[in-house]
């Protein structure tokens, strides 16, 4: 139980350090919007059947690796967020390698 706990809190000080860098894209529509390039997409297990689409079609169409997390709002530190993408590559690997532990 401990190691899950320091994950979730070394995950939460990952995405409030890309939060910060400007390196996180919130939301859908942003998502689709952004043209540059992204190197993770993550997105929330409760997400509504429409947006798990969305963004599998995005990740599929972009080459992106696509992870589902529990309580991604409170992981992000945004209120109802479903949807984020990373644009490092070293805080996307990072928290790609920590969500597989979770």
């Amino acid at each position: 139980m401990k190691k899950l706990e320091k994950n979730l809190s070394e995950l939460k000080g990952l995405f409030g350090l890309a939060r910060k860098a400007g390196y996180v894209i919130v939301g859908l529509e942003n998502l689709r919007e952004y043209d540059k390039k992204l190197y993770a997409l993550v997105i929330d297990e409760i997400c509504g059947k429409s947006l798990n689409r969305e963004m599998e079609f995005l990740a599929k169409k972009r080459n992106l690796p696509l992870a589902r997390t529990k309580n991604l709002a409170e992981l992000v530190d945004i209120e109802n967020c479903k949807a984020v993408g990373i644009k490092n590559k070293g805080l996307a690997d990072t928290i790609l390698e920590k969500l597989k532990d979770i």
